[in-house]
């Protein structure tokens, strides 16, 4: 039984049996290592300059300030954050625009075989949109990366962009929707940054709701709690600043819910931090401090996806631009690597929902500018 699920059967059977004090630890703040990964090695760079496992292959699906192939639509700069979104004749793969001053969203629809099948915008006029989180309701959250940022929520499959300020005005990351307890998970990327939770007054309508902070102690694990933020809109007084006792992390990324579990990377302290929903309890995923046998394997944590199997894939923003994916038994290794793009960060990881392909960005591809952002797509047998 691995660690995550040790810790869930330990609380659920906790009225008939105390696991000693030994056997308690040993469930509980243990971070993933480095093993060899599920995929074997990475072979040579491919034609595109990426470096995958045996079986699997790379496409350009897009390329900043350049017409998506098969359609009149150009890309936008930076892309950041996605996601992947069924239509009933495919699929569409949505994408945040990290630009200061402007920024929004776009999106490609794919045909059943993975044909491009049209292009478009579907959110315009806001400001550095990093990353974001997908919703039950098929709706895509894209999250603005300035002080008092808004969150927007998005229509792929048809309508318009509205903006959802009682999320909460701070320097959003990303969203992770949790559709048992009906609340919606928020990273902030801030030094001090703290985590929330944003609970709607009607599920499946963000208009109206409360917006929550985490809090804990200072450990790296333990339990912890939920308090209202009295001000969202986060004027005069940050929202970071507003609850005592709420925990700080250092520099909020991805999110992402699966489970009963959501975890949410800090780039700013390279790790990866993992909340059981059902324990009331948080602990390291991952720490590259931590990591046995260094060298570690991943470095600069950002966006972060996981797969129908539960392993978590993990993008790099620098590092050696890696994706790494963490098993559920929490190793982790290299699953791929992109050359020739040293200025750049990898963003937007995202499947399909037959999960044989994965989508994503390096964000400033090989130039190291907003404007050389290469979209990707890779296929191969992906484990389901």
């Amino acid at each position: 039984m691995d660690r995550r699920t040790m810790l869930r059967a330990t609380v659920v059977g906790a009225g008939a049996v105390a696991l000693p004090f030994t056997a308690w630890s040993a469930a509980y703040g243990a971070p993933a290592q480095n093993a060899v990964g599920p995929y074997g090695p990475l072979l040579p760079a491919d034609a595109n300059g990426i470096q995958l496992p045996a079986g699997f292959t790379s496409a350009v699906v897009a390329r900043s300030r350049q017409t998506v192939p098969g359609t009149s639509y150009t890309w936008h700069d930076a892309p950041d954050g996605g996601a992947v979104f069924a239509n009933g004749t495919g699929w569409v793969y949505v994408s945040n625009s990290e630009v200061n001053g402007s920024g929004g969203a776009s999106q490609i629809a794919f045909s059943s075989t993975g044909a491009v099948a049209g292009a478009s915008r579907i959110l315009s006029g806001t400001n550095r949109n990093c990353a974001g989180g997908k919703t039950p309701w098929n709706t895509w959250l894209s999250c603005e990366e300035v002080a008092r940022g808004r969150v927007f929520e998005t229509y792929p499959l048809g309508g318009a962009a509205v903006a959802r300020p009682a999320m909460g005005r701070f320097q959003h990351e990303a969203a992770a929707a949790d559709p048992v307890r009906k609340v919606v998970y928020l990273t902030e990327d801030e030094s001090d940054g703290k985590f929330y939770r944003f609970v709607p007054t009607t599920w499946g309508d963000l208009s109206a709701g409360r917006l929550e902070v985490l809090r804990a102690g200072s450990a790296t694990s333990g339990t912890f709690t939920w308090a209202q933020v009295p001000d969202p809109d986060g004027s005069p007084r940050p929202t970071r600043r507003q609850v005592s006792g709420a925990k700080s992390f250092n520099g909020g990324e991805g999110c992402h819910y699966a489970d009963d579990t959501v975890w949410f990377t800090t780039k700013g302290d390279n790790r990866i931090w993992q909340v059981n929903l059902i324990a009331g309890t948080y602990e390291l995923a991952y720490d590259d401090d931590l990591v046995n046998p260094g060298p570690a394997p991943l470095t600069g944590v950002d966006n972060i996806t996981g797969t129908a199997g539960g392993d978590l894939f993990v993008a790099e923003d620098g590092g050696t631009m890696d994706i790494c994916v963490i098993t559920p038994d929490d190793k982790v290794s290299v699953f791929l690597r992109v050359t020739g793009h040293n200025g750049s960060e990898i963003t937007g990881p995202a499947f399909t929902p037959a999960g044989d392909r994965l989508y994503f960005s390096s964000q400033r591809g090989t130039s190291g500018l907003s404007s050389g952002g290469i979209t990707y797509c890779v296929s191969g047998p992906f484990r389901r």
